[in-house]
């Protein structure tokens, strides 16, 4: 019996806190950091959360691809610029551009993250064993003393 009320205690799966900062959220568990592989890993139980979490995830590559090649289209002419050469400030708009289209989809996952944690959280509660604690009675009858524990 001691046993289960252990397993019980350490099996328990954590609520995942979310802290906005500037360009999305920071996510923790149990006061560790959280990248996005450790989201999904730790949603992939919840298949509503963790599908989610797999749409998050894909948006921000795609966000974080567009600005990479943005900053290296607009980073390109400005060396040129810098190294005396003729820069082509057209590459520099195509990049600018493609910063711009990253923010969206940026902003889209960081939406998309938020939801399935929001989601995974609820699922928790449900059955959190902070909601159902077990309780411990001493239980005294015609066969002895003992602890009965209800849940």
């Amino acid at each position: 019996m001691v046993f289960a009320f252990a397993a019980m205690t350490f099996c328990n799966a954590q609520k995942i806190e979310m802290t906005k900062i500037f360009g999305g959220y920071k996510f923790t568990q149990d006061g560790t950091p959280l990248n996005r592989r450790d989201l999904v890993k730790t949603m992939q139980p919840n298949q509503e959360a963790f599908d989610l979490i797999k749409k998050s995830q894909s948006n921000n590559t795609l966000a974080s691809i567009f600005s990479f090649v943005g900053g290296g289209l607009i980073g390109w002419p400005i060396g040129t610029a810098i190294g005396g050469g003729e820069p082509n400030w057209t590459l520099a708009g195509v990049g600018a551009g493609l910063i711009v289209i990253s923010i969206p989809i940026s902003s889209n996952a960081g939406k998309k993250a938020k939801q399935a944690v929001e989601l995974y959280n609820s699922s928790l509660s449900q059955t959190s064993y902070n909601e159902n604690k077990p309780k411990l009675k001493l239980v005294a009858n015609g066969h002895g003393i003992g602890i009965s524990m209800n849940f």
